[in-house]
């Protein structure tokens, strides 16, 4: 048998099959040239001993008589981000990126610091209960429209801001718009319906307190601070006892107006999108039916302090904490403190590494690489408008615990002594730029990243601004920024078994 296919496959056959495969496929290039040159020989001919009369030119060099289209200008400049203010306060902002679809976005300035005893939960809950039946649709109806539309729709709610964003190809403009602002305007709050989320909600709570990290952001937040930040984002389960339809409906009432918010879109042009949105929007009252003054967002204090949480686990998850000053309105320090967070880096001891894992960052090649007892150790930052959170948050068994605390601590006080090198800096402004870079690709991060900003500072900044300030960041400045932050109060968070924890007081008095 392999006698005969080795003489089904003699040098002789494989040429005329050769041949012949290419000589009828020749004509059919869409280029005479080519097909000219191919017809004289090839690769194929070459490795027979064929020998051409004429030889294709290299891949780097252009086959004659082929006219290439002129290539795009240097000078092409991303759309610009345009914003139109209605009468009443709402602002409407665009980009028109290419593309065939749309994203659209309604960003509310208001979220958990907003609410009071008697709405308390209210904005956990109202992201479950995004696109439920309005005063024009049932939820049923609701859903099926977007489905026939080809919509991926979903909601989000944080501790400052809700958004409501939906995507569509550009034919259905108009109907994900009008879906979005009828789902924000006009929701009903059926009791029923309410009853139905409140009890997955409480469901899902075994979940999340059951997840360190999701625990700790909270644990954070609440020992660290005195007034809108304090409130906890994820529903306790008093609150998701006392909530009622009523509830719901007074905190959309007072918090979803006019000038508190932005209807966001990418792929789309200004003047269609304005056309559409205007006149659905241009009669969203001004302010509350019980607000008595202009609205002024609910002040945050930090403080720092301890929080401790047993539970039945062997290991002791442990988080330090230090305020960011001024928040993403102090532009300079949040972008600092942005770069910081990269330069320390991190992860997981089962990480399995490439690019963006934090492989070469600070707190990789310093702890994880060093010491076995460290299951993860990782920077983070949660940065608002006029204050923010930076810190460490790590994990090992619990009898290792003191020494996790103590390399956190050398780890953070290292960082503005003068540890950090020029390679160091460099990486970490490459993998922030790039990070933003990548993620601003993405038409639904663009969306957001208008509606956030326009929030926030009242208008988008263009992405070369955040790259020419991390560009000129210095060892100094990151230094400084450093050392700026673990001036402020500490505070502390610890889930798990926190039997050998430190004691707060003799972890504070390492950074005075």
């Amino acid at each position: 048998m392999w006698r005969s296919s080795a003489r089904f496959f003699a040098p002789s056959k494989i040429k005329s099959y050769i041949r012949r495969d290419i000589s009828s496929t020749a004509p059919r290039l869409a280029i005479p040239a080519l097909a000219s040159e191919v017809n004289k020989g090839g690769f194929f001919s070459w490795l027979l001993g064929d020998k051409p009369s004429t030889k294709l030119p290299p891949l780097f060099e252009a086959v004659p008589g082929i006219q290439t289209p002129p290539v795009l200008p240097d000078d092409v400049t991303a759309s610009p981000t345009e914003v139109t203010t209605l009468q009443n306060g709402l602002k409407i902002a665009s980009e028109n990126i290419s593309g065939p679809t749309v994203t659209v976005g309604l960003y509310i300035d208001a979220g958990s610091i907003n609410e009071l005893p008697s709405t308390a939960g209210s904005a956990h809950l109202l992201e479950r209960m995004a696109f439920k039946s309005t005063l024009n649709r049932s939820h049923f109806r609701l859903i099926r429209e977007a489905e026939a539309i080809g919509a991926n729709i979903m909601a989000s709610a944080s501790r400052e801001q809700m958004a409501y964003t939906g995507d569509v190809i550009k034919t259905y403009m108009p109907e994900i718009v009008e879906l979005l602002v009828d789902s924000v305007r006009n929701p009903v709050f059926y009791q029923w319906e309410v009853k139905e989320q409140v009890a997955k909600v409480k469901a899902e709570l075994v979940e999340i307190l059951n997840n360190p990290q999701s625990v700790l952001i909270e644990a954070l937040h609440t020992a660290g601070y005195q007034g809108g930040l304090a409130k906890p984002l994820i529903a306790s389960e008093a609150a998701l006892a006392q909530m009622s339809a009523e509830s719901l409906a007074y905190f959309v009432q007072e918090n979803y107006t006019a000038p508190r918010i932005v209807l966001a879109a990418s792929g789309v042009d200004h003047k269609e999108l304005l056309s559409v949105a205007e006149p659905l929007l241009s009669t969203l009252p001004v302010s509350g039916p019980h607000a008595e003054e202009p609205y002024q967002a609910p002040v945050s204090k930090y403080v720092g302090g301890d929080w401790r949480g047993v539970a039945d686990t062997p290991k002791a998850h442990v988080a330090l904490a230090f305020e960011v000053p001024g928040g993403w309105r102090n532009e300079k320090d949040s972008i600092s403190v942005t770069v910081l967070q990269t330069l320390l880096g991190g992860g997981g001891s089962f990480s399995a590494g490439g690019p963006g894992k934090g492989m070469y960052s600070r707190l990789y090649t310093r702890v994880l690489n060093q010491y076995s007892e460290v299951q993860s150790i990782v920077a983070f930052s949660s940065i608002y408008n006029d204050t923010g959170l930076f810190g460490l948050h790590g994990c090992s068994d619990s009898e290792f615990a003191p020494d996790l605390v103590d390399i956190f601590c050398n780890e953070l006080i290292e960082s503005v002594q003068g540890t950090i090198t020029e390679t160091d800096l460099r990486r970490a402004k490459n993998s922030t730029i790039s990070s933003v870079l990548m993620n601003l690709e993405s038409r639904a991060i663009v969306t957001e990243d208008i509606g956030r900003q326009i929030l926030c500072y009242g208008h988008r900044k263009p992405v070369q601004s955040f790259i020419d300030q991390v560009n000129n960041l210095t060892i100094k400045e990151i230094q400084e920024i450093a050392e700026k932050v673990l001036r402020t109060p500490l505070t502390m968070a610890s889930w798990g078994d926190v039997t050998n924890v430190p004691r707060y007081e003799e972890i504070a008095a390492r950074f005075k």
